[in-house]
């Protein structure tokens, strides 16, 4: 079963990442107290998988993630899946591609990344998420298809 390992948020931009044993997801914006939190934005929330991290000997936390799941391929979501943790859904909203910060924690990371930074998440409905919260994923948005007639 898919869940919740970590949490974390940044307290300030480039400040380093406070890990969290709970954390409110504010709808339409992010974690609450993080940096990074943006209403309306599609960066809301961070979603990495241990099993990537582990595979790269990263240590959760360090490529800036606000939640590692685990038991969850993560890379293998679509845009606009929607995922439920206690409360809260998210919707993931973009493939996070990895930048030159990834740099700064070891030459080449940024490449390594490549397909595998994780997936960006916007806040559905909001609430607490605690580590050890399942994570059920949930129907991917789905397109109308247009009515043809014969």
């Amino acid at each position: 079963m898919a869940k919740i390992l970590h949490l974390f948020r940044a307290p300030k931009r480039h400040a380093p990442m406070e890990k969290l044993a709970t954390a409110r997801a504010v709808e339409n914006s992010g974690l609450q107290g993080c940096a990074h939190a943006r209403s309306g934005g599609k960066r809301q929330v961070l979603l990495v998988d241990a099993e990537t991290l582990g595979s790269l000997n990263l240590v959760p936390g360090i490529i800036r993630e606000n939640i590692t799941a685990q038991d969850l391929d993560v890379d293998a979501l679509q845009v606009g899946q929607k995922l439920r943790m206690g409360s809260v859904v998210l919707e993931v909203s973009a493939v996070c591609e990895p930048c030159e910060l990834m740099e700064a924690i070891r030459p080449g990371l940024q490449q390594e990344l490549q397909g595998r930074r994780g997936m960006l998440c916007r806040v559905l409905s909001g609430g607490t998420l605690k580590c050890g919260d399942a994570i059920v994923l949930q129907a991917a948005r789905s397109t109308p298809q247009s009515d043809v007639a014969s």
